[in-house]
């Protein structure tokens, strides 16, 4: 085994180790997201084929609500790929949506057309 080989064994061991938690806390929110209590809130904007957030790191815990305001100039869809797999359709406008992913790991949110990934949902 390579002398980097072992550390990196080590840090991925550890890392799946944690996913197992059952702290109770839920887990804090990144740049972008603001966490109330049980919810995390993040904003999607949409103008033409640019999204913000593009494939920002999100925490959330297990049965937390994830409460996505998306701001668009055009109507589209957004494919939450979590077990079972969600679709979010959105109207050109605001529009609220609320998501619970009930199994840990990490869940994609992403278009299609044009196709962009913008979150990675950290479920724990």
């Amino acid at each position: 085994m390579s002398t980097l080989a072992a550390p990196l064994a080590l840090v991925l061991a550890m890392s799946l180790t944690a996913c197992g938690s059952d702290d109770a806390d839920p887990p804090s929110s990144s740049q972008g997201a603001t966490q109330d209590g049980d919810t995390v809130a993040v904003t999607v904007t949409r103008e033409g084929d640019e999204f913000t957030p593009n494939g920002e790191r999100v925490e959330l815990g297990v049965d937390q609500t994830l409460v996505l305001t998306i701001e668009s100039d055009e109507a589209g869809e957004l494919h939450v790929h979590s077990t079972p797999e969600q679709e979010i359709a959105y109207d050109a406008g605001t529009s609220e949506h609320e998501l619970v992913i009930d199994r840990p790991g990490v869940v994609e949110v992403e278009s299609h057309e044009p196709d962009v990934v913008l979150l990675q949902l950290e479920v724990r």
